[in-house]
């Protein structure tokens, strides 16, 4: 769970800001109310006592550390279960990915400035005893303060190296087109990893553009394109220094983080003769605005261009310096020429034929009278109707109205969550499918009106739960598996849901209860996983918004607002420590992957697809390390991809197809134990069924056969079989 801001920790350190969060945690800024300065707040949701012991025996080895080029960590303790923290210097200024984003690519001095601070706080890291490898050296991670002193941040992952094991407090991290080869998987670590990922930052810093990822190289499927060949105002000595660095085989990398800083001061005559410390140019002051040199800036972009660092793509090479001006002004009049005769027809037929138009640029043309607010015509051919999750048509979006905050006060009193006891007791298998009581929740419109029924994964013991004169649909489980929350109606053909409303009833379809009570239409629900919460899109303000209703309170507290009138905000889904909600936004009339804290804070866009590919049913990975989802181009009669991007590689990496052998999978739920996910296929009839497999694609089982469609299916958790 983010931890909300005036929240004190440790009776010492209270919250001020979250600076930025990932897959196992988030990093706050925080107030030292015993020595008044302000801190970094490093938190860690792994608190196993494995866990918990490995971390208080790295933080006191981190707290040890005294270098110029790294920040102090002064105190770390865990909270029970809640997480582990570390407490740093907090380094003020900016990363060299927001330098990155602010500049374009860095210049050469920079880079051997940035690369020999990097070596003497790596060399003081790996000659410690016991060494310590960082571990996940990128451009996030250096940091460049006001004065322009170079920083080497972050120490959640770092790992002390004791005798022939490198003990771990957390995930190995691995950042695509950073990480050397030997990182992924078991292979043992030492510091030329961090050599390499080193030589990879400044690679990228210098380039605009993300290396080849090292795996794929060590594969043969990819290969390092040249420095140069990218940015050819690089000399060929650092070139040459750099590409040593990312070597596949770290025998053939620099040894030692003092032989690269030589090397790196040794590329440049201005810097041969340098040593000591070493900074660069501060970031500007806040509000002054610095030009960047559009010479020195990639020419194509493999995605948005507010994430600084692209990804490798062969086309993408610098570019030389453009004509002289002279040659340019000759080429003009043509140029102005030939777009005033395509503006002034382009003109003309808007003119003539308006609804050729596009609605978003019809409100700038004054000769196109307004019309009224239109349905898109982007859906497939046949608009999937038992899928209530599917919804693709956007609702005239009336003023909205501002309340950012509701309170109701429901007639009925829900134990509390944690406490909960099942209601249907059954003795589970040594090792059941799905690891926990085995059984699948589903909507199924087998009696004519959707209602949610229970299978075993053995495809037996199928019994409905409800049985409601209008439908129900989209069941979500208790954390304890004893409760399911639920949208009725669910009517046939009806995606806004504008009368529908959330209940609660038990597992043996006992103790219905109304959920709601505020009108305009609540549905997708998603309960949290520590049972505190239940996160929902309503139309209760004019349009779709993401809420939470807090279980002890019965407040409901709005998470999304939205900007304009056409945007929409739906599917919430929970990560598995508390912290964060992915969910989907409609912009500019195509369906986005967001996320944002439990409490509506960091809003950002996850994946970049376009107009012609719409993602939607996100869901996140039992390791909370990456994003499942769904994805479908714009086209009529086209069948869903399943998607998958690490939350960590958001602003570098594009997501990936996981081709499993068969298409149409969507609406996906993972099993407690992780090991099987339960989704909604297609057969060859074009009928909606329920199947289950590993979460490797592997053993995939058809577990219901209606010939009418089943659809929504969730895994019956249990937390203790």
């Amino acid at each position: 769970m983010t931890l909300e801001r005036g929240t004190l920790l440790h009776k010492r350190y209270r919250v001020v800001e979250i600076l930025g969060q990932g897959g196992m945690g988030s990093v706050y800024r925080a107030v030292d109310e015993n020595l008044g300065v302000d801190i970094a707040l490093k938190e860690n949701l792994f608190t196993t006592d494995e866990y918990a012991r490995q971390f208080r025996l790295e933080a006191v080895i981190l707290a040890n550390l005294r270098h110029p080029n790294l920040p102090r960590v002064s105190d770390h303790f865990v909270v029970g279960d809640q997480g582990q923290y570390l407490v740093m210097d907090f380094i003020d200024g900016e990363d060299l990915r927001q330098r990155m984003e602010r500049v374009g690519i860095i210049s050469e001095e920079e880079a051997v400035m940035i690369g020999a601070a990097m070596c003497d706080a790596l060399t003081y890291l790996h000659t410690r005893k016991p060494p310590i490898l960082h571990r996940d050296m990128k451009p996030g991670n250096v940091k460049i303060t006001p004065e322009g002193q170079i920083f080497l941040v972050d120490f959640g992952l770092a790992k002390v190296v004791q005798g022939s094991q490198a003990t771990t407090t957390g995930a190995r991290a691995m950042t695509p087109g950073y990480s050397p080869p030997e990182q992924y998987g078991t292979a043992r670590t030492d510091p030329r990893t961090d050599i390499y990922s080193l030589g990879a930052t400044l690679y990228a810093a210098l380039t605009g553009i993300i290396p080849e990822d090292g795996l794929a190289r060590a594969m043969d499927n990819a290969q390092l394109t040249p420095l140069r060949k990218r940015n050819n105002k690089v000399s060929r000595r650092l070139a040459a220094c750099i590409e040593q660095s990312m070597a596949i085989d770290p025998a053939d990398r620099f040894q030692f983080a003092e032989d690269f800083k030589k090397a790196l001061l040794g590329s440049k005559s201005k810097t041969q003769r340098l040593a000591g410390n070493y900074t660069v140019p501060p970031p500007p002051i806040d509000g002054e605005e610095i030009s960047a040199d559009s010479s020195d800036s990639p020419s194509k972009k493999s995605v948005d261009k507010k994430q600084g660092l692209y990804a490798a793509e062969p086309e993408n090479e610098f570019k030389p310096p453009k004509k002289s001006k002279k040659r340019r002004r000759g080429c003009f009049l043509p140029f102005l020429l030939a777009f005033l005769l395509l503006a002034g027809g382009a003109g003309g037929a808007s003119y003539f034929y308006p609804y050729l138009v596009p609605a978003s640029l019809s409100g700038y043309l004054p000769w196109i009278l307004p019309t009224p607010a239109q349905v898109p015509t982007l859906l497939p051919t046949e608009t999937p109707t038992a899928n209530p999750t599917f919804s693709l048509i956007v609702d005239p979006s009336p003023t909205e109205t501002d309340l950012p905050t509701q309170t109701f006060t429901p007639t009925f009193l829900p134990t509390d969550e944690p406490t909960q006891t099942p209601v249907v007791t059954l003795t589970p298998s040594a090792t059941p499918v799905g690891g926990g009581y085995g059984q699948v929740a589903f909507a199924s419109q087998r009696t004519g009106r959707p209602q949610i029924y229970l299978i075993s994964a053995d495809g037996n013991d199928l019994r409905p739960i409800t049985n409601l004169p209008e439908g129900a649909c989209q069941p979500s489980w208790s954390p304890s598996g004893a409760r399911l929350v639920f949208t009725s109606p669910c009517q046939v053909n009806s995606d806004l849901y504008r009368e529908s409303s959330l209940y609660l009833i038990n597992a043996d379809g006992s103790d219905l209860t109304p959920l709601s009570t505020a009108p305009g239409g609540d549905f997708d629900p998603a309960w949290s996983p520590d049972g505190k919460h239940i996160a929902f899109t309503s139309l209760r303000d004019g349009h779709k918004e993401i809420y939470a209703l807090d279980m002890g309170t019965f407040k409901v507290n709005r998470l999304t607002v939205s900007i304009a009138a056409d945007e929409e905000n739906s599917q919430p889904a929970w990560s598995p420590f508390n912290n964060q909600i992915v969910f989907v936004k409609k912009r500019f009339g195509a369906l986005q992957i967001w996320t944002m804290t439990d409490t509506g804070q960091n809003q950002e866009q996850v994946v970049r697809s376009g107009q012609t590919l719409w993602d939607y049913s996100p869901v996140w990975t039992p390791d909370g390390q990456s994003i499942i989802f769904n994805q479908i181009p714009v086209n009529p009669g086209s069948l869903p991809w399943l998607m998958q991007i690490r939350f960590e590689d958001r602003e570098t990496q594009l997501p990936s197809r996981l081709r499993f052998g068969v298409v149409g999978i969507q609406n996906i739920s993972y099993s407690s134990d992780g090991f099987w996910m339960v989704y909604e296929g297609i057969d060859d009839r074009n009928n909606k069924d329920i199947y289950y497999m590993t979460a490797s694609g592997a053993t995939r089982t058809r577990l219901t056969t209606d010939l009418r469609d089943d659809f929504d299916p969730v895994w019956r958790p249990i937390t203790n079989p």
